[in-house]
C-alpha cells in the first residue's frame, strides 16, 4: 500500500531512541495540514509500539507501517 500513498514530508529520525522519533514526529505534523502525510524513518524498533500509541491517542491516522533493514517507517496522515 505505501507505494501508492503520496508522502508530503519526509521525517528521517533513524539513530535517535525513544521518546525522540514520537516528539519529532509531533512536531512535524503539527506544521503540516490536515490530509497530508508524513512519512517517518526509525532505526528504533520501540517505535512501532510508540506510533501506535501516539496515532490512537492523537487520532492521526496511522496509514501503515512497515520494517525491513533495520528501518522502521510510518505512513502518518494529519486529520485535524
Amino acid at each position: 500500500m505505501a507505494d501508492t500513498i503520496k508522502v508530503d514530508q519526509t521525517l528521517d529520525c533513524k539513530g535517535l531512541l525513544c521518546p525522540m522519533p514520537v516528539i519529532r514526529t509531533k512536531q512535524a505534523i503539527d506544521k503540516m495540514a490536515v490530509g497530508q502525510v508524513l512519512e517517518m524513518i526509525s532505526t528504533d524498533p520501540g517505535s512501532v509500539a510508540d506510533m501506535m500509541a501516539w496515532s490512537k491517542r492523537t487520532g492521526h491516522e496511522l496509514l501503515e507501517h512497515r520494517q525491513g533493514n533495520g528501518l522502521f517507517q510510518f505512513y502518518i496522515r494529519k486529520t485535524k
